[in-house]
């Protein structure tokens, strides 16, 4: 039996809503991610009657939007939530990007830039799942020496809460895809050369609040519409 299976007690709407749910919260189905009733009905066996009832829940919790002519798909991130911890995350991962920097060694150069790499070589079959992750390993290789455990407790709670927003940018704006790797190969070359600490820093700002911009101007132009 698969393992998206119903138990005897659950009925189909029920074991459609949680087959959705599930892939929401792991960050399978990313934000702005299509929801194709007829894919989903076929994978779970059922009609689509169930499916609708089950992103219609899903739509009333908020995890879910309809808009007209592209149809359900998974929410985008709270504007607001997204802003602030983008805004604190820029912060505090640029000061702590900044005073690893002396302490990263070439052999953590070099495990960056083969994840930077391993990104790269993701943009012509693009997963934005797989590039957030290798994302967050690529950036923790460059903060984790850092010397101060405060600020590095601060960058491990944004990205816990940038989780928590079910964030996956990439997957409505690809495009920054492609920039944020040519961003990466930049920032590692400062610190290789070795770059005064304050250059670091604004460079891993401005590569943060460089995402940030594009997914509140991505935002700007699809609104969310109302829950049904």
């Amino acid at each position: 039996m698969p393992a998206h299976a119903a138990s005897a007690t659950e009925s189909k709407s029920q074991q459609a809503y949680r087959f959705l749910r599930t892939r929401i919260d792991d960050g399978r189905y990313v934000p702005g991610y299509r929801l194709v009733l007829g894919a989903i009905a076929r994978e779970l066996d059922v009609s689509v009657v169930p499916v609708r009832e089950a992103i219609r829940l899903l739509e009333a919790e908020g995890l879910v939007t309809f808009e007209r002519n592209v149809g359900a798909q998974v929410a985008l991130i709270n504007e607001t939530e997204y802003l602030h911890t983008m805004q604190t995350l820029a912060l505090v991962e640029g000061s702590a990007t900044a005073l690893s920097a002396p302490l990263v060694t070439p052999e953590q150069i070099g495990r960056a830039r083969e994840i930077n790499e391993r990104m790269r070589r993701t943009l012509d079959d693009f997963d934005p799942h797989r590039f957030t992750g290798l994302n967050l390993e690529f950036h923790s290789v460059l903060f984790e020496e850092c010397p101060n455990p405060h600020i590095l407790d601060l960058v491990q709670r944004g990205w816990s809460r940038m989780r928590a927003l079910r964030d996956s940018s990439f997957s409505f704006v690809p495009g920054r895809a492609h920039e944020s790797v040519e961003e990466h190969e930049r920032i590692l070359q400062l610190i290789e050369q070795g770059a005064d600490p304050l250059d670091i820093e604004l460079a891993a700002r401005r590569h943060r609040t460089a995402t940030l911009d594009a997914v509140l101007a991505y935002q700007a132009r699809h609104p969310h519409p109302a829950p049904a």
